[in-house]
This record gives C-alpha cells, structure tokens and sequence, in this order.
C-alpha cells in the first residue's frame, strides 16, 4: 500500500520548490486529495497542472487569517477531514541588524510564525485524531548566519511551537514534527541572491561546509516530509530532522 493511502493533505506554499516537490510526492504516494496554498493564482495553477490529479489550488496568504478561513471552509466542505498538513510556506531576506526595520520584521514573523500558528490552529477542528503535521523549518533555527537574523529567529521560533503542541495535542495523537532542511535549490534562493549565477555562487561556498559536498534538491525534502507524514514514522514526534548532506553536524 502506498504511504498515504486515503489521506487528505495540505501543503501550503506548494506552487513551487519544496512546497510543489511535496505536493507531487503526496498524490505519488497516493493521497486521496492534495490541497496547495499560495499567493499568486497563476503559479498555483501550473503547479495543479504538474501535479496533474487530485489536486485542489486555493489562493491565499498564510499570514492572513480570512485567507486561512477561506482555505479551510474550502477543505470542510470538499472533505470534511484533513489528515496532513506540510506547514511549508514561508521567506526571507538578507538583513543585516543594523539595517533592519520594523516592517522587515512584522514581515517575515507574520509568513513563518503567525503563518504557521493560526495554519494549525484553524485547522484543528478539521484535523482526523492521529494526524501528522509537519513544519518547514531550517538549519538556521541552530546555526547563526550573518544577515539573516530575523529569518533565524523565525525559524528558531517554529521549532519551539512543535514542542509545545505535541504536548497540547498529545491526547488527540496528533504528531508534530519538523524537517530542517540545509541549503536547497530552490526558486526562492535565486530570488534571495538576485540572480541563477549568484545563487550557484552561494550554493559552491556552503558546499565546502556541507560533508556531501553539495546542495540538496526539493525531491531530497519531499520523500523526507512523506516519512513523517505516514504510519512509517508512526512513533516519531516532536523531532527536528535534518535533511542537510550533514552541514549543522560540522
């Protein structure tokens, strides 16, 4: 039997990267139902397309709570149920701290903090007993990088929400759990960097601190969230699982 055989599963941010790696993966891994979020409609609908089945694409921004209202009433009365969600949406931005500001703060907070928050706590009335949630987090909730500080708080503060509600969950046998990924090749970073060159330029210097000696690709964290998505990793919870070819163990 496939790994998530009947489920009924969300992934936000899943118009691109990670997000979209994750969403094919559930379908492949056979997900009755697969719902995308994301904040531009014309992305969310060539991701349904590569997707291909079972798939549903409901626009809406994670940091806006009637978005999440929307998303959900969507869910409730297509399904009735949600099984998994892949809290994966999210950004940043390279800010050193003397250049930081108020609004490059309330910014990231609100998509990787606020955003995850109300994700799972609007949906906990949908949510089957002995669901899985996992979140995206990042090796840079552990490791201090330059010019990303309010990305690595963020970060760091996601991991904290998954401890904590494994145990305010723990009677419903919910499992939280979190995969941190290294540096991922992704659209994203080449919108981080500026440009596909400057992106392969940064991806070359982190390899010399990475034990593989590469970057990872979007596939490398989608198989990863579908083992803490299903029964395989059925006494798994609460961990931060690192999908870096080894970077934050050096």
């Amino acid at each position: 039997m496939s790994k998530l055989q009947g489920k009924i599963t969300l992934v936000t941010g899943g118009n691109s990267g990670i997000g979209l790696a994750t969403a094919k993966h559930f379908v492949a891994e056979g997900a009755e139902h697969v719902y995308i979020t994301g904040r531009r409609q014309a992305e969310l609908d060539v991701a349904a397309k590569e997707i291909g089945k079972n798939v549903t694409a409901v626009q809406g921004d994670v940091s806006k709570l009637a978005d999440l209202d929307k998303l959900y009433a969507t869910i409730k009365q297509k399904h009735g149920r949600l099984d998994v969600i892949f809290a994966n949406a999210g950004g940043g931005e390279f800010v050193p701290l003397a250049e930081a500001t108020e609004a490059h703060f309330d910014k990231y907070f609100n998509i990787n903090v606020k955003g995850v928050l109300f994700t799972v706590q609007k949906a906990l009335p949908l949510l089957s007993d002995g669901a899985s949630i996992v979140f995206n987090g990042s090796i840079a909730g552990s490791k201090g990088m330059g010019q990303f500080g309010v990305y690595n708080a963020t970060k760091a503060a996601v991991r904290s929400l998954a401890r904590t509600w494994v145990v305010e969950l723990k009677d419903r046998k919910i499992r939280v759990n979190v995969v941190s990924p290294g540096p991922i090749v992704t659209p994203a970073i080449e919108k981080l960097t500026g440009s596909k060159d400057q992106a392969a330029a940064m991806f070359d210097e982190m390899a010399k601190g990475i034990p593989l000696g590469r970057a990872g690709q979007p596939d490398e964290i989608a198989t990863v969230v579908v083992f803490l998505a299903s029964s395989d990793a059925s006494f798994v919870n609460g961990v931060e699982l690192f999908v870096d070819g080894g970077m934050i163990q050096v």
